[in-house]
């Protein structure tokens, strides 16, 4: 079985917990996540990466998700479902918006940014 057809069967339930919180696994879920475990880096790695602050570790999630096969399913579900914040298919989503990078918590910039 493809794994794009596999995942049109399982529902991702958007950002959130998995399996989705107030559900319990089933067989379908449990399947899934054994076929994908090694294939999908955010199945396999700590999910606090892809939602981490410091920008040395969000440029590695984003490194991480460039190796994935389903990044682009990923990021369109993503921007579909204004992702308030987090990596996404190798983006980084801040208020809904995929942003070029992120910056780090701190004083804002003492000369403001230049204009596009």
């Amino acid at each position: 079985m493809r794994l794009t057809t596999l995942l049109d069967t399982v529902n991702q339930g958007g950002s959130g917990a998995w399996p989705p919180t107030g559900s319990t696994a089933t067989t379908d879920d449990t399947q899934f996540d054994a076929l994908v475990a090694d294939l999908i880096p955010c199945r396999s790695h700590d999910p606090e990466l892809w939602f981490a602050e410091q920008t040395v570790v969000v440029e590695r999630a984003k490194a991480l998700c460039r190796e994935c096969p389903l990044m682009e399913g990923c990021l369109a579900g993503a921007i579909e479902r204004a992702e308030p914040w987090g990596v996404w298919g190798g983006q980084v989503f801040i208020g809904g918006v995929v942003v070029a990078t992120k910056r780090g918590r701190g004083r804002p910039r003492k000369n403001p940014a230049p204009a596009a």
